[in-house]
């Protein structure tokens, strides 16, 4: 076997490292223990049916979108870490303890959709949409998004839009290709969400890939009506695995008032470190430096703030879902953004550890270029070594001819210099005379 092919699944074996986690947490217990906290939740989705019901929905993409309404409890503040998601070692779940199910109930029309919202509207009539990323189970994107609200404190309906992942590092092609089967239907969703008179307000918030579907959905509906519904006021872009050339795009598309953009970045993002090294060394979105030519002064012109969490610590290897591990950055999301606030250091109090920059859309010179393998790697958890054998001997075959491809990539994990020097566009003009790139 080639070395290079070797680094490769050495890194993967690396990504593994995680403890156990039980299928099928989706069967509900039926009732909410003294002491914990219900979070209740829309989830809707573009995924088919699971034959195992405790799993509910796959990877695999289904027709039409099918909702449901999800009970999630939270166990005590003094049993959990704010920022993490505690998966039960075993079922059934101890609530005292674990993340649990309590209740899922079909949402079958659009009426009780519109019944359901009605009987869980807040006083600020605000609805909070989440989109997540590459490699989600169902159950994952539902217990990941009740940690935010729970964790945030925000009173908003929580939808939940969850599109067909598999859940697999090996089937990141088809995982975006899953995101354009369902931008008409997210598109649907956040119009019907608009249109219910008892909704004052919307925010979307994605995370990584979804991000390109969250962007993809509103631009689509800009060009059908002219402009995005101005209920949706907010749009929160948590580690965007976008190219950002064509951000600029997407966000002109968006017409002249487009919702109020919100992003967290950081450029110890691993992740994306390997997104852009396997997309043509276009820099990724969640990656850029917000403080540097020519992102500050050209995006600064569209308006759009900038998070930049790179001095966090976070317990995510990968430093891609910082937005949701740290508790400053959940609170601020309930306390401030939701509500379209502007933000800055001195609000966040974070001092140094939390840049907030005004930025708007940006160019860079550059393609994207189709990806060789299956990646970024968000997490390669244990849920993976269910078919790692077979998966790792597909990507063995396929891989033949571009294992010098390949180890490319693994350098770009493995060093850390060279991920150091991928964060500056070299290709611009404005960067061609730094230390990183006269060095190259």
């Amino acid at each position: 076997m080639p070395i290079r092919f070797v680094a490769v699944i050495a890194i993967v074996a690396l990504l593994a490292g995680c403890g156990g986690r039980p299928i099928g947490v989706m069967t509900p217990t039926g009732q909410t223990v003294a002491g914990t906290t219900p979070v209740n939740l829309l989830v809707a989705t573009t995924r088919a049916p699971s034959e195992n019901a405790a799993v509910l929905f796959g990877g695999e993409r289904g027709t039409g979108l099918k909702v449901d309404a999800v009970t999630v409890s939270i166990p005590p503040n003094a049993n959990r870490k704010v920022g993490q998601v505690q998966w039960p070692k075993k079922l059934p779940p101890n609530p005292l303890k674990d993340f649990t199910t309590v209740a899922v109930e079909p949402i079958r029309s659009e009426a009780e959709t519109r019944s359901w919202i009605g009987r869980h509207i807040q006083k600020d009539r605000r609805v909070l949409v989440f989109v997540h990323g590459f490699n989600n189970r169902y159950e994952e994107s539902v217990y990941r998004f009740a940690q935010i609200v729970h964790d945030s404190g925000t009173d908003v309906v929580p939808v939940v839009f969850t599109w067909p992942s598999r859940a697999s590092i090996f089937d990141y092609n088809y995982d975006k290709e899953s995101t354009n089967y369902s931008r008409d239907a997210l598109e649907e969703m956040l119009t019907r969400l608009a249109k219910d008179r008892s909704i004052g307000e919307v925010t979307v918030m994605a995370h990584s890939m979804g991000t390109w579907l969250a962007v993809e959905a509103l631009r689509q509906m800009a060009i059908r009506n002219g402009r995005v519904d101005p209920k949706i006021g907010n749009v929160i872009l948590a580690a965007p695995d976008l190219d950002v050339d064509v951000f600029s795009r997407q966000f002109a598309s968006l017409g002249k008032t487009p919702p109020k953009f919100t992003l967290f970045v950081s450029q110890d993002d691993r992740a994306l470190s390997l997104s852009r090294r396997i997309s043509g060394n276009v820099d990724r979105l969640g990656q850029i430096d917000p403080s540097v030519e020519p992102y500050r002064s050209e995006l600064e012109k569209a308006g759009i703030t900038v998070l930049d969490l790179t001095k966090l610590q976070s317990g995510d290897r990968l430093n891609h879902g910082k937005f949701a591990e740290s508790p400053e950055v959940v609170r601020l999301i309930g306390d401030r953004l939701i509500a379209g606030q502007t933000v800055t250091d001195s609000d966040v109090g974070l001092g140094e550890a939390l840049g907030a920059v005004s930025i708007g859309a940006a160019q860079t010179v550059g393609t994207a270029a189709s990806v060789v393998v299956s990646a970024p790697i968000a997490v390669f958890d244990p849920r993976t070594r269910e078919n790692y054998g077979r998966q790792v001997e597909r990507l063995g075959r396929s891989m033949e001819n571009t294992v010098g491809s390949v180890g490319d990539t693994a350098g770009s994990v493995v060093d850390d210099q060279a991920l150091q020097s991928s964060r500056v566009n070299c290709d611009a003009a404005a960067n061609r005379n730094r230390a990183e790139c006269r060095n190259r």
